[in-house]
């Protein structure tokens, strides 16, 4: 069993910055990375994901050129740097892990608590 930890999310202004971290109880080495995020009334949406050893990344469209996904598996840790931030990217942001990218996509095995981010 994996627990991932999310932390680094805040209030900020509108053009601002802020980089998430997750971080994992077990090596993650072998796992397919990503993150969701979930606005009020909206529903759950993948920002991003990555291979276990960082040769594939994805980024959905409103976030391509902001938001950069990386890992470090000598830490198990997993990032999103977030730049240029807008109203549009408030929500709650939760670090997801599987052994299968496609599982990323659909359904992870592993999820943490979620991580809150708010651009005013």
């Amino acid at each position: 069993h994996v627990q991932l930890v999310e932390s680094g999310g805040g209030s900020v202004q509108a053009g601002d910055s802020l980089i998430l971290s997750c971080v994992a109880s077990a090596s993650t080495d072998n796992y397919c990375m990503g993150w969701f995020r979930q606005a009020p009334g909206n529903q759950r949406e993948l920002v991003s994901f990555i291979n276990n050893d960082s040769e594939k990344v994805y980024y959905t469209d409103s976030v391509k050129g902001r938001l950069t996904i990386s890992r470090d598996n000598a830490k198990n840790t997993l990032y999103l740097q977030m730049n240029r931030l807008k109203p549009g990217d408030t929500a709650i942001y939760t670090c997801v892990a599987d052994p299968l990218c496609l599982a990323v996509l659909q359904r992870p095995t592993y999820q943490g608590q979620g991580t809150q981010v708010t651009v005013s």
